[in-house]
């Protein structure tokens, strides 16, 4: 995301949660570590690799898939990385000496069922990470691999599968749109004191492939969001927790935005609208508002499982709907995360996350 789940990963491995540092502590200083500077030019292929300097990172794809069944599901695939120490990108440490921890998401999800996976793993000893030629993102035996032809972009084209106790898949994409750059040519501002991150996206993949689900195999098509994003301290010591949506209307145009909950019960809102032919606009803080609509029991947690989302200057006043309520992310640090339906002034797919409930 913005302000994705990887923040969760820091939480989880780097940091104590405190009090006056923000959700899971990670508003907390990163000494040492890189910080995203307004300005700095996203190179490619070279950012499509990881940034060791930098203390976290991901790679976080989401797919809305329609099965040969008639049924409707989603798929996430992610690979989270964060450092103990600041690293030379050209000169990372080998074998356990390596600072690099790994860790990955990955789940299936349909009206009655929400499967889920998680995997952690070293840097450095070939249990997980991320090289460029050719491109390949893994950890154990889940991969993001580039199938592009030479002189293509390595993300227009990916090859991805993962696996738990309860499904697997196997999914081909093919980007049909260009990569997009959020906020300030890449540089996204996450609180009014000025936490940032350096965050891109290829939001339009066409998909087909296969689910493996305990129901029997699935042949799927439908669409996918590959969000990349990395920074080092995301968020403001008075923010615990975000709401985050990418949106696909059936029109062409696309919206990514979420809000930052701030413990005085204000928001910090970012978005992107991107127009059919691929071409961003950045939404300042305030343009953008998510509203819940609904909550149900998830994990006796209250979850919002139906927003609306409205967007004055690009006539958006829609509401999106969670495929299925339940689809809780029983990880480490758990979080919501699935497929909605748009309705409203537009209609589509997309995908909600939440966390800090």
């Amino acid at each position: 995301m913005s302000a994705r789940i990887l923040f969760v990963f820091m939480s989880l491995l780097l940091v104590t949660p405190g009090h006056g540092q923000g959700f899971g502590g990670l508003g907390s200083t990163a000494e040492g570590f890189a910080v995203p500077q307004r300005g700095v030019s996203l190179t490619f292929p070279r950012d499509h690799g990881p940034h060791t300097d930098f203390r976290i990172e991901w790679w976080y794809l989401t797919a809305n898939l329609t099965g040969a069944d008639g049924q409707s599901y989603g798929v996430q695939w992610t690979l989270f990385r964060s450092a103990l120490r600041p690293e030379d990108r050209e000169n990372q440490a080998v074998g356990w000496s390596s600072p690099q921890l790994w860790m990955g998401h990955a789940a299936v999800t349909s009206r009655d069922h929400h499967f889920v996976s998680e995997v952690r793993a070293r840097g450095g000893i070939g249990q997980a990470g991320v090289t460029m030629e050719p491109f390949s993102a893994r950890i154990n035996d889940w991969a993001m691999t580039s199938t592009a032809q030479a002189n293509a972009d390595a993300l227009s084209s990916l090859a991805l599968n993962a696996s738990g106790s309860q499904f697997s898949y196997q999914l081909d994409l093919t980007a049909d749109g260009p990569l997009v750059l959020h906020g300030d040519e890449g540089y996204s501002i996450k609180s009014s004191g000025g936490q940032a991150s350096h965050y891109y996206s290829q939001p339009s993949y066409s998909v087909k492939g296969t689910l493996m689900l305990p129901s029997g195999t699935i042949e799927v098509t439908g669409s996918a969001w590959l969000d990349r994003e990395w920074s080092s301290q995301p968020l403001a010591d008075n923010q615990n927790g975000w709401d985050w949506v990418s949106l696909s209307f059936d029109d062409g145009a696309k919206l990514m935005g979420f809000r930052l909950r701030q413990t005085d019960g204000a928001h910090f809102t970012s978005a992107t609208w991107i127009a059919a032919n691929g071409q961003p606009d950045a939404i300042s803080n305030g343009e953008l508002s998510l509203t819940p609509l609904t909550t149900v029991s998830v994990a006796d947690r209250e979850i919002p499982i139906r927003w609306r989302v409205q967007l004055p200057s690009r006539s958006v006043d829609v509401e999106i709907d969670a495929l299925n309520p339940q689809a809780w992310m029983a990880t480490s640090i758990p979080y919501w995360e699935g497929p909605v339906e748009i309705s409203g002034s537009r209609s589509g797919k997309g995908y909600l996350e939440m966390t800090g409930y």
